[in-house]
């Protein structure tokens, strides 16, 4: 069974704006941090974005600071992704994780993952 399950994908022009949702449906997210991942077509993936798990903590890589935004609300078991200012080189799938470690950008520290949904901006 799938936990976490990514929304909100699509395609978009350089400038525009996307919010990716990533619902949980059985973790319990108060005992994880979340984060955000991208990979590319013959790229690694890599990591966008994280929270810690009681939202006190956010971090962001350097390519996206400034233009996207995470928040969680763990009441609905939802970890947001505001993308904003989108740039082509943007376009990639975008997966959800979570881990009970500190919130961090290194894949190999998630444990658990969501299946990823497209976002494709075009210039």
């Amino acid at each position: 069974e799938v936990d976490l399950v990514e929304s909100g994908g699509g395609s978009v022009q350089a400038g525009g704006s996307l919010r990716l949702s990533c619902t949980a449906s059985t973790l319990t997210p108060d005992d994880y941090a979340m984060g955000w991942f991208r990979q590319a077509p013959g790229k690694e993936r890599e990591g966008v974005s994280c929270i810690s798990f009681n939202n006190k903590y956010t971090y962001y890589s350097e390519s996206v600071k400034g233009r996207f935004t995470i928040s969680r609300d763990n009441a609905k078991r939802t970890l947001y992704l505001q993308l904003s200012r989108l740039k082509p080189e943007d376009t990639a799938m975008y997966y959800c994780a979570a881990t009970t470690r500190l919130c961090n950008l290194e894949t190999s520290r998630y444990n658990i993952w969501g299946q990823g949904t497209q976002v494709t901006v075009s210039s």
